[in-house]
């Protein structure tokens, strides 16, 4: 049960890895793409800021009230104190190169603390824009220099947006999604364990069942349920263990058979050579005797072999057979096996698709086995007739009659009747019939008589 179960755990589990696989390749996209969405957003959302804060001070800077400041850090300290920052933004100015003022609030980071940015920014002369790092994250500025008159600019008002800090909701959105992924991957993760499980099952089932086949018989099947591919996989595969069934019974049988039947013979032939002494005359007797077993064994064999062949499906080759041609053609070969009173009964003018040699070997046989059962002048009746949709081919004679406990054995293989000897055949004739019959879709039965006699009807469904 370990060696089963692990296959099938670990076909579970590449099914499992396959499929989460692709959540997780189709979710990192969607996170990522969300993501830049996002990131974008918040870059644009900044420049919009920017603008915005920029918009701003120019119209402050052209307004009556500027006017009034003589200087530009005068003009930018009451802008200062007028504009409040947002938590994502702040300002500061710079007069002479060295930070002068700062907006109100407290930044998310001090960049005008830091002399590398300062003196980056410092010396603008005209609007300028940029990215600059701080322990916040990234920062877009926007400097906005600052004259009073015709004097050179010795003043600047820097705008810096948080870009990180404006894009914190975009983070916590992208985080929650990422978060919703794991635990969507955790759940189909478990859904396909229990999918996958019952989706196996007849897998497993199947397995199992191979295996007990190999160590046991062929007689166990596997439950079908639904009608989805798995399960017209099981009907399948019953199908086949059918077929495989058939043809491991049809083979044992066909070797207990032989090796039962065949171990008499063979032991008469080794006794009488091994007792055969140097007279003549004894000798020709077990070399009469030798040779008429051989032939019986020869009976038999091909016998057996017809029988094995019965379920194969190419034991019939289907050609249009005229019934009225049949039975008039047995009774012509018939009629030299004995003197018997010979006769058709009744016959059909129809032609039906069927293996017409094999037909002939059915009928033959039911002769045979009719020739034995009478003796001189006694009747042998052949006929054939359509009614219900089957086509019903007989053979009846007068002779001593069947028995009617043996009216099912004697179909059996290696069954005789009462009144045979063993040297009149193997048991194997009707056995015959009666593979040939079915192979074409019918059967083959003994109609019980009012009188003395037997008749032997074989029933084919009519085929056109």
């Amino acid at each position: 049960m370990a060696r089963l179960r692990r296959p099938v755990i670990s076909a579970r589990l590449r099914i499992i890895s396959w499929m989460l696989g692709v959540l997780v390749l189709a979710l990192g996209a969607v996170v990522f793409m969300t993501w830049q969405v996002l990131a974008a957003r918040a870059d644009s959302a900044a420049d919009k800021e920017l603008g915005h804060e920029a918009t701003k001070f120019r119209t402050y800077a052209a307004s009556p009230a500027a006017a009034a400041y003589a200087t530009p850090e005068k003009l930018l300290e009451h802008y200062l104190q007028l504009n409040q920052p947002n938590d994502s933004e702040t300002f500061f100015s710079i007069v002479d190169g060295r930070p002068f003022r700062r907006g109100h609030g407290s930044p998310p980071a001090r960049l005008d603390l830091d002399p590398a940015f300062v003196q980056r920014v410092a010396g603008a002369t005209g609007p300028a824009y940029g990215w600059a790092d701080s322990v916040a994250g990234k920062v877009r500025y926007a400097v906005l220099p600052v004259r009073t008159g015709t004097q050179p600019v010795r003043a600047q008002l820097v705008v810096l947006e948080f870009r990180d800090v404006l894009a914190k909701p975009s983070r916590d959105a992208a985080r929650a999604l990422a978060i919703i992924g794991a635990i969507t991957l955790a759940l189909a993760g478990g859904a396909c364990w229990l999918v996958t499980g019952r989706v196996l099952a007849p897998i497993r089932q199947l397995r199992g069942t191979a295996e007990q086949i190999g160590e046991s018989d062929l007689r166990r099947r596997i439950e079908v349920v639904g009608n989805d591919d798995v399960a017209q996989l099981a009907g399948t595969f019953n199908t086949m263990l059918d077929r495989l069934e058939v043809a491991f019974v049809a083979q044992r049988e066909f070797a207990d058979n032989a090796g039962h039947e065949l171990r008499t013979p063979i032991t008469v032939i080794r006794g009488h050579l091994e007792l055969m002494g140097d007279d003549p005359v004894e000798q020709a007797e077990t070399k009469a005797l030798v040779l008429d077993e051989l032939a019986r064994m020869n009976r038999m064999v091909d016998d057996l072999l017809v029988l094995a062949k019965s379920d194969r499906p190419d034991f019939l080759a289907p050609a249009e057979v005229n019934l009225t041609e049949l039975v008039v053609e047995v009774v012509a070969k018939a009629r030299p096996l004995a003197e018997r009173t010979w006769r058709v009964d009744e016959t059909a003018d129809v032609v039906i698709v069927a293996d017409g040699q094999r037909l002939t070997q059915a009928l033959m046989q039911l002769v045979s086995n009719a020739v034995r059962h009478t003796g001189d002048g006694d009747r042998i009746a052949v006929g054939a007739r359509v009614a219900a949709g089957q086509v019903v081919l007989w053979v009846a004679d007068s002779g001593t009659g069947i028995k009617a406990e043996d009216a099912e054995r004697i179909f059996e293989r290696f069954v005789r009747g009462d009144d045979q000897t063993r040297t009149e055949g193997a048991g194997l004739g009707l056995s015959i019939v009666r593979s040939i019959a079915r192979a074409h879709g019918g059967d083959v039965r003994v109609v019980p008589q009012a009188g003395p006699g037997a008749r032997f009807e074989l029933t084919l469904p009519e085929v056109h």
